[in-house]
């Protein structure tokens, strides 16, 4: 069974210029990702998938950089070319495509993922936040069967919903080049911490890893 793990990276990030590079705790995101991808047990190879050299500074001495097209570091590729493109250059049993934009996510989470699915029980597994909130659309309750306003009800009793963090997808080939989808049909969801769900998208999101890293490193 082969596992194979990549982290997508373009350097011309247009809403958070160098982001993949900028340091964090004075570790630049991508190393840091490529270091928690190290401690996770069962991937056999690791890639980074970038269409420019330089990435390679800040790669850990183990890890490859896989070229990828410059066609693909348009801002409007799609995610699933980009996966679509690695499929089509590595084989795999299975994949983990995780981002180093989420600098907290935790080897243990990342491991839970692969577990699930080395078990036979799920075909695919990713990152999610469990949330318990009030969510209306225009001026009616939203996907809250069990919310009403005239008799609200404790956010503990609620049924919680779920998102995505992009953190990382476990996944096989079938499911990105026959379904089109990044997970298949029984997923695992790997619920993790708030610490761990946040994603840097813009130069404000860098300021809050910030502050998070001086709290959890003191």
């Amino acid at each position: 069974m082969k596992i194979v793990a990549f982290v997508p990276v373009k350097l011309n990030n247009e809403r958070c210029p160098g982001k993949n590079t900028r340091q964090l705790g004075g570790i630049p995101l991508i190393t840091r990702i490529f270091n928690t991808l190290q401690k996770v047990n069962g991937i056999d190879e690791s890639y980074c998938f970038c269409s420019q050299e330089e990435v390679e500074q800040y790669l850990p001495s183990n890890i490859k950089r896989l070229e990828r097209s410059e066609e693909l570091d348009k801002s409007n590729t799609g995610i699933l070319e980009v996966f679509k493109s690695f499929a089509d250059k590595i084989d795999s049993d299975y994949y983990i495509c995780a981002h180093a934009t989420a600098p907290f996510i935790s080897s243990e989470s990342i491991q839970k993922g692969i577990d699930a699915v080395l078990s036979g029980e799920y075909d695919s597994a990713f990152s999610v936040t469990e949330n318990r909130e009030f969510l209306w659309q225009g001026i009616k309750p939203y996907l809250m069967p069990n919310y009403n306003p005239s008799d609200i009800p404790r956010t503990q009793d609620m049924t919680p919903f779920y998102i995505e963090t992009c953190a990382f997808f476990i996944y096989k080939k079938e499911h990105i080049l026959n379904l089109n989808k990044r997970v298949g049909n029984n997923p695992f969801l790997v619920s993790v911490s708030k610490f761990e769900a946040i994603d840097i998208d813009y130069p404000e999101d860098f300021l809050i890893a910030e502050a998070i890293e001086k709290v959890i490193t003191k």
